[in-house]
């Protein structure tokens, strides 16, 4: 019994030690997110006027499940693009539009999240949507997806224009019929954008602002939102109607990778 009793204490304290020494690192673990600059702000406590669809914390996005780093629907910008943007904003207004974004800071594990997607040549389950005419081997070489992406600098974003008063756009439903992205407006997924052409994250040359296949009314709208965010600074990626940066960068050179969260903002906004 004395042996026995000496063992079972020996595994005892072994079994002690062995939590000891993991308990810490668990909640060391959940502590070691890293958190924004102060100079980071929530986009709604600088405009709440902006409708904000965040496209990454849902399954309706090219790869078909919430991305990788977006814990709560918000956008988080750096404060300069966000006072640049609530001033097109107040602009918009005026003539009955309002801005609503998809995307804005994003970060680095998001862009490794699609990197492996862009991998996997077997997951095409969003392709009738978003990338229809575009065979996955070519993402990388056509420029679709990268390893870093200028929204992990903080002052990207992707956004669009919302005709007054703003209609609400339904849930995508997984597994409901994908319709190219590049089809007439009333016959892809609803979205209450105004008509751009083609929808949010088409992978197609029909995307890129001044294609000259776009004529009219979408025209027309494309370079109402281009030359509103021009003017106050913006610059827009030719090949995404969308995309925009705000120049001169706060942080032209760095990639961050703290989550879309608000406890990722180093102070309440």
């Amino acid at each position: 019994m004395t042996r026995l009793t000496t063992v079972a204490r020996a595994l005892i304290t072994a079994f002690a030690a062995l939590l000891a020494s993991t308990a810490p690192t668990a909640t060391a673990r959940a502590g070691t997110d890293p958190k924004a600059p102060e100079d980071f702000v929530a986009l709604r406590s600088v405009d709440p006027t902006i409708i904000q669809e965040m496209r990454y914390f849902t399954p309706h996005n090219c790869v078909g499940e919430r991305i990788d780093g977006y814990r709560q629907p918000i956008c988080i910008l750096t404060r300069p693009a966000a006072e640049a943007l609530h001033k097109a904003q107040r602009k918009l207004l005026r003539q009955g539009y309002t801005l609503k974004v998809y995307d804005c800071y994003r970060p680095q594990r998001a862009v490794d999240h699609f990197v492996r997607w862009a991998e996997d040549l077997d997951d095409e389950a969003m392709k009738d949507e978003f990338y229809p005419n575009v065979d996955k081997t070519r993402l990388f070489a056509d420029g679709y997806i990268a390893a870093k992406s200028g929204h992990s600098r903080g002052s990207t974003l992707d956004v669009t224009l919302v005709k007054l008063p703003a209609k609400p756009t339904r849930p995508y439903r997984p597994g409901e019929p994908l319709v190219p992205c590049f089809a007439p407006q009333g016959e892809r997924f609803p979205d209450n954008s105004i008509d751009m052409g083609t929808g949010f994250d088409c992978f197609d040359t029909l995307s890129h602002t001044l294609d000259p296949r776009i004529q009219g009314l979408q025209r027309h709208n494309r370079l109402l939102l281009k030359s509103t965010l021009e003017g106050l600074g913006f610059v827009n990626l030719a090949e995404e109607w969308w995309h925009y940066t705000f120049k001169p960068e706060v942080y032209p050179d760095t990639y961050f990778d703290f989550p879309v969260s608000r406890k990722s903002l180093t102070s309440a906004h």
